[in-house]
């Protein structure tokens, strides 16, 4: 298959929850080398709230990524909430209408979400933030297209350029946020923000990949 249905990729919004929930912990500790060590917390927080919001009123994905949206804006204090709201709801805003989601219309939300946060935050890549692993991996996944390769194709470098991003964080200083304070001691520890925007496309991806492949 080449495209999924919204209505099928609801259970995208379901695992990203899971996903956060099994990795707080982790996520939390690597934060807490150079940081507040509550973005596992936080993130856990935020995701719980929207998933128990979509209990009570289930959805499409598009529904789904806008209810996280929101919910992470509203819950989450700090940078990380407006952040990811602004991920999802960019997302969830692109998808909104659509049946079928097909690689053109994913390139599309993940295309948007790079100007949104472009405006949002300064971040570039090689500061240590979540989008040492975001910019990357949208990247990835557009060369892919160009090159006529299919969804499951750019979803994997996607994935991929995500986790690689994540790593080459650990050889960086911090430049943005509380942990630039640190200067040199914050080389050497991955970002969580990093860590946390490559579990999330990660399994997005897998998701994904499993919907394309359904028989």
């Amino acid at each position: 298959m080449s495209s999924f249905t919204n209505e099928d990729g609801a259970v995208i919004v379901n695992r990203m929850i899971r996903a956060i929930r099994e990795n707080k912990q982790y996520l939390s500790d690597i934060d807490g080398a150079i940081g507040d060590g509550d973005h596992g917390i936080n993130m856990n927080k935020g995701f719980t709230l929207a998933g128990d919001a979509l209990e009570k009123e289930p959805g499409d994905l598009s529904h789904g990524l806008t209810t996280l949206g929101k919910t992470l804006i509203m819950k989450i204090g700090g940078a990380m909430g407006p952040l990811y709201g602004k991920i999802f709801k960019t997302m969830g805003k692109t998808f909104s209408g659509h049946p079928e989601i097909d690689a053109e219309l994913f390139r599309e939300a993940l295309n948007e979400i790079r100007s949104a946060l472009e405006v949002l935050s300064p971040a570039r890549v090689g500061d240590k933030t979540l989008v040492d692993a975001l910019y990357p991996a949208i990247d990835a996944y557009n060369h892919v297209l160009e090159e006529n390769g299919d969804f499951n194709n750019a979803l994997e470098a996607m994935k991929s350029a995500a986790e690689a991003g994540r790593d080459r964080t650990e050889g960086m200083v911090a430049q943005i946020g509380r942990s630039s304070r640190l200067g040199e001691r914050s080389r050497g520890v991955i970002d969580a923000g990093a860590a946390s925007c490559a579990l999330l496309l990660g399994v997005m991806a897998d998701s994904i990949t499993e919907l394309l492949n359904k028989t």
